[in-house]
C-alpha cells in the first residue's frame, strides 16, 4: 500500500493539476502497490478556481488511484452557507465570496444587504451541480490506516481517536498544535499553514498555504519510508523512519 496525502488547495486548480500528475508519477516511477489519495479538506475558498476543482475532484481524476475525500472546515461553511444565507455574513469574508465568484454568482460583490445574501444562496443552489453538492454531503471526517489518523485540523487531546467530535477535527489549533500527548496513532491533518511540512513525533501537517504560497503539499508514506512531494521545482524531499521516532 502507498498512501498520498493532499493538503489544503483552496481553490487553486491550477496547483491541483500539477499535484496530481506528479503523484501519477512517483508511482509509476515506483513498484506497482494499492495506491490510496487522502484530500484533507479545504478545496473550496479563498482562491478563484473552487468550481474547477470540485469538477476536477468528481471526476475520477486519476484511473488506477483510490481517493478518500476529508472534510474541511471551509466545506462546513459553505454547506452551512446553503442552509441558512445569514451564514453568508461570516463565509463572504474568509473565502467564500471567491467560490461564488468561481460559479458566476456576483450578487454579494458590493454588496452586504440581506436580500442579496438570499439571492446569491439561492443563485447558488440553482447552479451548483449535483456531483459537487453530492461530493460536499458525503465528505467524511477522518480515516485511519494502518498507524496514521488522517484528518483536516486535528484531534482534541485527552480523548480517544473514535470519541473525537466534528468542531475539533475540522477547526481545533493550538490545544491540538501545542500538545506533545500521543494521540494512538500519528495525526496527518492539515487547516494550519506553515512554510513547510511540521514533523513532530505525534502529528505531520502539511498545509502550506498553497492559495498565497502556490506551494500545495503531499505527504508520501510507503512502508517506513515518508516522501514530500510539492508542486514548486526542487522541492521533493525523502525522509527516513516513522514520524513517531
Amino acid at each position: 500500500m502507498r498512501v498520498y496525502a493532499v493538503g489544503d488547495i483552496h481553490g487553486r486548480d491550477d496547483l491541483l493539476a500539477n499535484m496530481l500528475q506528479r503523484v501519477e508519477a512517483d508511482a509509476h516511477a515506483r513498484p506497482p502497490a494499492r495506491n490510496i489519495v487522502i484530500f484533507l479538506g479545504d478545496y473550496v475558498d479563498r482562491g478563484l478556481q473552487s468550481k474547477q476543482v470540485l469538477d476536477r475532484l468528481t471526476s475520477h481524476p486519476l484511473a488506477g488511484f483510490e481517493f478518500v475525500y476529508l472534510k474541511g472546515n471551509h466545506e462546513a461553511a459553505m454547506l452551512e452557507f446553503m442552509r441558512d444565507a445569514n451564514f453568508g455574513r461570516t463565509w463572504k469574508y474568509y473565502g467564500g465570496l471567491e467560490t461564488l465568484h468561481s460559479y458566476g454568482i456576483t450578487e454579494l460583490t458590493l454588496s452586504d444587504n440581506p436580500d442579496d445574501f438570499e439571492r446569491a444562496r439561492e443563485h447558488l443552489l440553482k447552479v451548483l451541480p449535483v456531483a459537487h453538492r453530492r461530493f460536499l454531503e458525503t465528505l467524511r471526517l477522518s480515516v485511519e490506516i494502518g498507524d496514521y489518523f488522517f484528518v483536516h485540523a486535528g484531534v482534541a487531546p485527552g480523548i480517544s481517536l473514535a470519541r473525537q467530535v466534528e468542531d475539533d477535527l475540522l477547526w481545533i489549533r493550538d490545544k491540538f498544535l501545542q500538545s506533545d500527548m500521543w494521540f494512538g496513532k500519528v495525526v496527518v491533518h492539515g487547516h494550519t499553514p506553515k512554510e513547510r511540512p511540521v514533523f513532530r513525533p505525534n502529528r505531520i501537517g502539511i498545509d502550506t498555504g498553497a492559495y498565497m504560497t502556490n506551494v500545495l503539499s503531499c505527504l508520501a508514506l510507503e512502508g517506513q519510508e515518508m516522501r514530500i512531494i510539492q508542486t514548486a521545482d526542487a522541492v521533493m524531499a525523502a525522509f527516513s523512519g516513522t514520524a513517531a521516532e
